[in-house]
C-alpha cells in the first residue's frame, strides 16, 4: 500500500512512556502543604470575554484544573469582565463551551468579577484611607509621560499629596457620575522611582460611562486588571493564582494589593510558560480582522486555533489534553511545532475513528468481465487496528471509481498502482488486471479498463501477491459530498508578518473539493463524526454545516508527518 493507514512511525519512546515528574509549580505547592501555608487548594480560570480561546489558553485551562484535580482543590471559572467596551455575551457563551468541551468541570456556580465591584471599591477606599492611594487628574497622555523609562524615574503627579479626606470626596464623586470619562483616575501611591515601572502608582480605578452586560448603568468607574485580578483571587480564596510569564512583572503589584487591602491569607501568583505554536495566528486583532475581511467565516473557521476552531476542525478534548501534557509546564518560553499537536490527534483518531472509502479525484474504472448490472455486497472491517469497531457491508458493481493518481500511462519505477498490464488489489474486494484506457478530446484519461480474478475475492490470493492496493467507490451507489482540504492560514515560507505588521495570508489555505464520491455509509453519518478516509487523512462531519444524509467534510489531518516523539 503506497499511504500508509497509520500514523506517524515513532521511535521506542510512545506517549504512554512519558515518564511523570512533578513539575515546578507542583513542588512550590507540596513545599506549602508541607509547611501548612495552606491547607487546602484552590485555583481559577478567570479569561476576559472579550474574545475567543485559543490553543495556549486551553494550557491555562487544564493545568489550573488539573491542579485542583491532583490536590483534591477547587476549581473556580471566573469571567474577569472589567472592561464592557470590549466584552460580549457571545464570547462568555463561547468561553463556557470551550471550557466544558475540555473536560475541566469548576466547582460551584460561575463567578464574575462584576460580583465583586462592591467589594473591589470598598477596596479602593480602603487604600485611600490607608494613604496608599489618590485621585489624579493627569490625563492619560500626562500620566505616561510623568511614568519615566527603564533608566529614569517618574515624576511624582501634581496631585499625590492630595488629603485623604479629598480623595474620598472625589473617589466618590467618581462613582455617582460627577466627571466625564478620563477627568480624573484612582492611582495606588507606591514608588515613582521604583525600578518595576508597573510600581510607579499604577492606575487602579478609570472613569467609563458604559453599560455593563450584568450590572446594566450601575457604575460608571470600572477596576484595573492589576487591582481586580489580586481582588478576585483574594475573595475567592485562591491559594495557588497560575498565570504566564508576561505577569511575572505585575507580580510585585499583585502582591501589593492583597498585602495593603489587609487579606489575612493572600493568595500567591505563580507564573509559567506561555503556550506559542510556531506560526500561528492567536491575536485577537488579527483574527477580528480575519473575520471583517471575510478570509474565514467566523471566529471558530477551522484553520484557526480557536479552541472552537479546533473543535470544528475536528479535534478532540482528548488530544488537546494530550498536547498540553506533552508540552508540559516551565519556566522557560518557547516556541511548540503544530505537527506536535497533529500527532497527538493522529494516536486518538487511529484506533477510535471508523475508516470508509472516499475518492477525492475520481476516474471511472470499467472491470469488462465482471457480470452486466451484478451488484454485491462485501463485508469489510470498521477499523483494521481496532476489531471491536465492527464490520460493516460495502456494494461493488461493474464500475467503480478510484482517485486519479492510483493509475498512469507511463510509470516510474516503483510505482506499484495501475497501469497498463499492472495487477493491484481493489481493496477488500478483487485483484485487477489494468488491460486499457480512454481518453478524453483534451488527453485526459477519462476511463480505465481491468479485468478482475474472482477466485480473489476479499482482496486475498494463495497463488500470487501483488504490491499494490487502492480503494475505490461502486459507481452506481456513489455518494457526493463536498470536501474541505485546510492549510495553514498563515504562509509558512513568507512568516506570520510581513514588515509592515500584517499578516502573510496562505492563499490556499481552503481548497474545496465539491463532487468527492463516497460509498453510501456517509448518509448514515452525523454532524461531528470522525472518519479516516483510507488513505487519505481524518477527516470530520462538520458540526456547523452538515446535515444528516448532506455531509459537509473537514480534513483534520494527513496521515503522515514528520513529528517524532522522543
Amino acid at each position: 500500500m503506497d499511504k500508509e493507514n497509520t500514523a506517524d512511525t515513532l521511535n521506542d519512546n510512545s506517549v504512554a512512556e512519558v515518564k511523570e515528574s512533578k513539575n515546578f509549580i507542583e513542588q512550590i505547592i507540596d513545599n506549602d502543604l508541607e509547611q501548612g501555608k495552606v491547607s487546602s487548594i484552590v485555583t481559577r480560570f478567570p479569561p476576559e470575554p472579550n474574545g475567543y480561546l485559543h490553543i495556549g489558553h486551553a494550557k491555562s485551562i487544564l493545568l489550573n484544573y488539573g491542579i485542583a484535580q491532583e490536590y483534591g482543590g477547587r476549581f473556580n471559572m471566573r469571567f474577569d469582565d472589567t472592561n464592557p467596551g470590549k466584552e460580549k455575551e457571545e464570547f462568555a457563551n463561547s468561553i463556557i463551551e470551550d471550557v466544558k468541551w475540555l473536560g475541566a468541570k469548576w466547582d460551584g456556580d460561575i463567578l464574575y468579577a462584576s460580583d465583586y465591584f462592591e467589594k473591589m471599591y470598598e477596596a479602593a477606599v480602603t487604600l485611600i484611607k490607608k494613604g496608599k492611594a489618590f485621585v489624579c487628574d493627569l490625563t492619560a497622555d500626562e500620566i505616561r509621560e510623568y511614568r519615566g523609562t527603564l533608566t529614569e524615574p517618574g515624576k511624582e503627579s501634581p496631585y499625590r499629596n492630595r488629603s485623604i479626606e479629598e480623595n474620598l470626596k472625589l473617589f466618590e464623586e467618581m462613582k455617582n457620575g460627577v466627571y466625564e470619562d478620563g477627568a480624573r483616575v484612582l492611582r495606588a501611591k507606591i514608588d515613582m522611582a521604583a525600578p518595576n515601572i508597573n510600581m510607579r502608582d499604577p492606575v487602579i480605578y478609570r472613569i467609563a460611562h458604559l453599560s455593563h452586560h450584568r450590572t446594566g448603568d450601575k457604575w460608571c468607574i470600572y477596576p484595573m486588571y492589576d487591582l481586580a485580578h489580586p481582588l478576585e483571587d483574594a475573595f475567592e480564596g485562591i491559594t495557588h493564582s497560575l498565570c504566564t510569564l508576561e505577569f511575572e512583572d505585575h507580580r510585585p503589584l499583585y502582591d501589593w494589593v492583597v498585602e495593603n487591602v489587609g487579606f489575612e491569607h493572600p493568595p500567591q501568583q505563580i507564573e509559567f510558560a506561555k503556550l506559542y505554536l510556531k506560526n500561528v495566528v492567536t491575536g485577537k486583532r488579527y483574527i477580528k480582522k480575519l473575520v471583517e475581511d471575510g478570509i474565514v467565516d467566523g471566529w471558530n473557521d477551522p484553520r484557526l486555533v480557536s479552541i472552537s476552531g479546533l473543535r470544528r476542525r475536528g479535534y478532540t478534548p482528548e488530544s488537546i489534553r494530550k498536547f498540553v501534557e506533552l508540552v508540559g509546564v516551565t519556566k522557560a518560553q518557547g516556541e511548540v511545532e503544530f505537527p506536535m499537536l497533529e500527532y497527538c490527534v493522529r494516536e486518538d483518531l487511529k484506533l477510535s475513528a471508523k475508516r470508509i472509502m472516499a475518492v477525492l479525484d475520481p476516474v471511472k474504472v470499467v472491470i469488462d468481465n465482471y457480470p452486466e448490472g451484478g451488484t454485491e455486497m462485501l463485508t469489510v472491517p470498521n477499523n483494521t487496528e481496532n476489531p471491536e469497531l465492527g464490520e460493516r457491508s460495502v456494494p461493488f458493481s461493474k464500475e467503480i471509481y478510484i482517485e486519479r493518481e492510483d493509475f498512469m500511462e507511463d510509470p516510474p519505477k516503483k510505482y506499484f498502482r495501475l497501469f497498463p498490464g499492472n495487477e493491484v488489489r481493489l481493496m477488500n474486494a478483487y485483484f485487477v488486471k489494468c488491460t486499457g484506457f480512454e481518453k478524453d478530446e483534451s488527453g485526459n484519461i477519462s476511463v480505465i479498463h481491468c479485468e478482475y480474478d474472482p477466485a480473489t475475492r476479499g482482496g486475498n490470493s494463495t497463488e500470487r501477491k501483488v504490491k499494490g492496493t487502492i480503494h475505490w467507490v461502486s459507481a452506481q451507489h456513489a455518494v457526493k459530498a463536498p470536501v474541505r482540504l485546510y492549510e495553514n492560514i498563515v504562509d509558512e515560507e513568507k512568516g506570520v508578518y510581513d514588515e509592515e505588521g500584517n499578516l502573510n495570508v496562505n492563499p490556499n489555505s481552503l481548497q474545496i473539493v465539491e463532487n468527492a464520491l463516497f460509498e453510501p455509509y456517509v448518509n448514515e453519518i452525523q454532524p461531528g463524526e470522525r472518519f479516516q478516509f483510507v488513505r487519505n487523512g481524518y477527516f470530520v462531519s462538520d458540526i456547523q454545516d452538515s446535515k444528516l444524509k448532506e455531509p459537509v467534510f473537514n480534513r483534520i489531518v494527513s496521515l503522515k508527518s514528520s513529528f517524532k516523539l522522543n
